[in-house]
């Protein structure tokens, strides 16, 4: 099978990362979880005491820190530095500033690079906001995953309960997500939004198997991959 990429945009609490890692499994492709990228520079900056607003020092230590995406059985580790953050860039702390540090032009000017060096030998499956407009705008298929904001506020609160982080309400994780659409949407440098050649794929009453299923069905027929 000839390798392509695949690009899964959408907005907080869609389900990307999952929906892509599965198709990346099942195509046995590599998936590159770039929103891991931009809340391992939020936990840096946490973790230096610095504060969002503090441009220049954030972009100069996003500069010297190292990130690594290691694929596992167990899904994709990422360290910083050589440190496993890979959960410790899933708690709420980090969620709450991570769209801030993502709005910074030099960072997501540094991570696109990364992102579209990675993307370069083609067998990629790459989710995030501004996969299918900005960094590999040329993949093969796009898909743009959508749900409602009460049933991504829904999914997101069970992870969060069933992983034992759960420090909100559902009606607080709802306005959270609706404040991070806000933000990511209205941001100056590479805003989300549906690449014109994507898919529109609303999730909201869908389950992750039909989501997936229906993803891999494209990739047959439009791209003629798949096994």
């Amino acid at each position: 099978m000839d390798k392509f990429n695949i690009a899964i945009d959408g907005p907080a609490g869609a389900g990307k990362s999952t929906i892509a890692r599965l198709v990346a499994g099942a195509l046995g492709f590599v998936y590159v979880d770039t929103g891991a990228m931009y809340r391992a520079v939020t936990w840096k900056v946490q973790q230096e005491g610095l504060s969002p607003d503090q441009e220049s020092e954030v972009i100069a230590l996003a500069n010297r820190m190292r990130i690594e995406l290691v694929p596992t059985a167990e899904g994709q580790q990422v360290y910083v530095d050589g440190v496993d953050v890979t959960k410790a860039i899933r708690t709420i702390a980090i969620t709450d500033h991570v769209s801030q540090i993502a709005s910074i032009g030099a960072i997501r000017e540094l991570l696109v690079a990364m992102q579209k060096q990675m993307a370069v030998s083609k067998g990629i499956v790459m989710d995030g906001r501004d996969i299918g407009t900005h960094v590999i705008p040329d993949a093969e298929l796009k898909i743009f995953l959508t749900a409602s904001v009460s049933e991504r506020a829904e999914r997101r609160f069970k992870e969060m309960q069933s992983s034992g982080t759960c420090t909100m309400t559902l009606e607080e994780l709802a306005q959270d997500i609706a404040r991070r659409d806000q933000l990511d949407q209205n941001r100056e440098i590479s805003p989300l939004r549906r690449a014109d050649d994507a898919i529109l794929m609303d999730s909201t009453s869908m389950t992750i198997n039909e989501v997936v299923d229906e993803i891999l069905g494209l990739c047959k027929s439009k791209v003629g991959g798949g096994k």
